[in-house]
């Protein structure tokens, strides 16, 4: 596999008119936006490129840009924002022509943290208290970030013996919050498969999200589409399964496997990670800069 290095974005600015842009790791740490990422979008968008910003976020688009807003990522600095969450809450919503969805059940047990409970807003759905009594689990992710999977092996094994369905609305296995190491509701999600349960997964990697993503790109050809992400598993995998160029930023969630000691790429090693992960960037650079 041979992957190309390159210092910052702005070697690619001419070969490419759209940019789905990852959030976590790329554009921000969670808690603070990263100046050289705000730089590099401004920088895109005056020379003509548009921008659209794809996250894992067990949300809504909206309400993912109202917090990317409050960390510094104002709404004129890209022109969209899609999310797993999203197109959670659209299906859903309206299940359209999809099958799983139509037939699925109104009790819905909610996992997650407090604070994305703004996720069952305007759905018709009949809250349980128990997983084992749900129609299907809706999973945002653990309620507390100290949580450890361990903290969930029991309600996950009564739910899987029922075999009541889960929805991943945030495939992400783990996150870097400010340094320290989260896990999110996919590696809830892979342990629920690991019991025996059925999950529907939505986000990176998976095809229908970029679809989603690429709506929002009217008129841009696929091969004038970049997408840069921190991971293999997520955001090169998904590049790679919607026909899209892609660009590795190495010093998110791979930051310790994949540079050179003064923190610049290495080739050989991203080839390797690669290789391991079935995902293969079509570029690499250490930051998401200029």
């Amino acid at each position: 596999m041979d992957v190309k290095t390159i210092a910052g974005v702005g070697r690619l600015a001419d070969a490419y008119d759209g940019f789905v842009l990852d959030l976590w790791g790329v554009l921000y740490d969670g808690g603070a936006v990263f100046p050289h990422a705000l730089d590099a979008m401004a920088r895109l968008r005056d020379g003509g490129a548009r921008l659209v910003i794809l996250s894992n976020g067990p949300r809504r688009a909206a309400a993912v840009a109202t917090r990317i807003a409050a960390a510094g990522i104002p709404a004129g600095s890209y022109d969209g924002v899609m999310s797993s969450g999203e197109e959670t809450w659209q299906l859903l919503n309206d299940p359209g022509g999809d099958s799983w969805y139509r037939s699925l059940g109104r009790r819905c047990f909610f996992l997650g943290p407090e604070g994305d409970r703004a996720m069952l807003d305007g759905l018709d759905l009949e809250e349980v208290p128990a997983a084992a009594e749900a129609d299907f689990i809706l999973d945002l992710g653990p309620l507390d970030p100290d949580h450890t999977i361990a903290d969930y092996e029991a309600m996950l094994e009564a739910a899987a013996a029922r075999r009541v369905p889960m929805i991943c609305a945030n495939p992400d296995l783990v996150v870097h919050r400010l340094g320290k190491v989260e896990i999110c509701a996919g590696t809830m999600a892979e342990r629920y498969e690991e019991l025996g349960g059925f999950v529907r997964w939505h986000g990176k990697p998976h095809p229908s999200v970029y679809k989603s993503s690429l709506a929002l790109l009217p008129g841009i050809e696929r091969s004038h589409i970049l997408a840069v992400g921190d991971s293999f598993r997520t955001d090169i995998r998904g590049a790679n399964g919607a026909g899209l160029d892609s660009l590795l930023v190495t010093h998110g969630i791979h930051r310790d496997d994949l540079c050179h000691a003064d923190g610049a790429p290495d080739a050989a090693r991203i080839a390797h990670q690669g290789a391991l992960a079935g995902a293969v960037p079509t570029w690499a650079c250490g930051l998401f800069e200029w």
